[in-house]
């Protein structure tokens, strides 16, 4: 019986010692980033944002099809973007009705959607629709070691239809700020900024509530690596941020963080205010476009920003680091 009992626990060490461990690919070192980004994506399918009328009649709203709405195929030709959907439709012998494959939350639908004539005698759908987003933002991180990148620390929304933009892929590039709107009470500030879409830093493969990742495609830049930091060793006091208020120059600012929610899923794992002058004086805190500055403490990464306090943008929220880097891997 004792051999019995010793040979039990033998094979359950043996097991164990065989099963393979979960580790996490990312690196316990990553480059922080803090340059401003152009960002460029394409979704997947055609997005409706709106709809008219064509001499009295809305044909979106006849067929069923709503805001939000990605059309997927026309009369069973897929429909990558809006490009190839007037060109289905511009080739169709009969144009009064076409059928319409679109997605909706996460099933797929199909319905008719009966064309217009317009009194030029063109043929008209009826709908506004989009297949492209492009915008500002910053930069996270780089893994040196997968190549891997980081950016906004939350995903990025189609403001016609407040949904998260779907992708089928997309781009970020160079850009450099060229002025800064000042956030004040109740009014987000913004950075303008100007980029060239043709000096592309990275592809991006995923939108997600975490942020975009992709891989970074240039050549890795030769800056300071930070050790991660794990959620746990996030405290309240001084940190700093890193971003572009000017040209393409990152730099650094002081924060002092206010708070930090360990059990929490959402992108607001770390509150803090701006108690740097100079960032004071020329934003009035966090504004738009800031979303990605790296967070620093302790000299490590511990996060990136993600929202402005809109009742008080001296204030915003950041997600750990961590949270962003396991995204990366999926």
């Amino acid at each position: 019986m004792f051999f019995k009992k010793i040979k039990n626990k033998f094979l359950m060490l043996l097991l164990l010692l065989i099963m393979p461990s979960i580790a996490l690919a990312y690196s316990d070192y990553v480059i922080a980033g803090g340059e401003n980004i152009g960002i460029s994506l394409h979704s997947n399918g055609v997005i409706i944002v709106g709809s008219y009328e064509v001499e009295g009649n809305n044909p979106a709203r006849e067929s069923g099809l709503n805001n939000g709405d990605r059309i997927i195929k026309v009369n069973d030709t897929e429909t990558p973007s809006i490009e190839k959907m007037l060109d289905i439709i511009e080739n169709l012998n009969a144009k009064d009705n076409i059928k319409i494959a679109y997605i909706r939350g996460n099933k797929e639908y199909t319905t008719n959607l009966s064309l217009k004539k317009d009194t030029n005698n063109v043929y008209k759908t009826g709908l506004y629709v989009k297949d492209s987003i492009t915008g500002v933002g910053t930069l996270t991180f780089i893994d040196p070691n997968t190549k891997k990148f980081g950016a906004l620390g939350h995903e990025i929304i189609e403001k016609n239809t407040g949904q998260k933009l779907e992708i089928k892929d997309g781009s970020i590039y160079s850009s450099t700020v060229t002025g800064i709107i000042k956030s004040t009470i109740g009014t987000p500030g913004e950075k303008n900024a100007k980029y060239d879409s043709t000096n592309i830093f990275g592809n991006v493969k995923e939108n997600t509530t975490r942020g975009i990742f992709g891989e970074y495609t240039k050549e890795i830049p030769d800056k300071k690596l930070y050790k991660v930091a794990s959620p746990n060793e996030t405290n309240e006091g001084n940190a700093t941020i890193l971003t572009v208020i000017e040209d393409d120059n990152v730099e650094e600012f002081k924060i002092n963080i206010l708070k930090v929610s360990l059990n929490t899923d959402s992108s607001k794992n770390i509150l803090f205010e701006v108690t740097d002058n100079i960032l004071l004086k020329k934003t009035g805190g966090i504004v738009q476009g800031m979303s990605g500055s790296p967070i620093i403490q302790n000299d490590k990464i511990i996060g990136a920003v993600t929202h402005v306090v809109v009742d008080d943008p001296t204030k915003g929220y950041g997600t750990f680091i961590t949270k962003m880097l396991e995204e990366a891997e999926n």
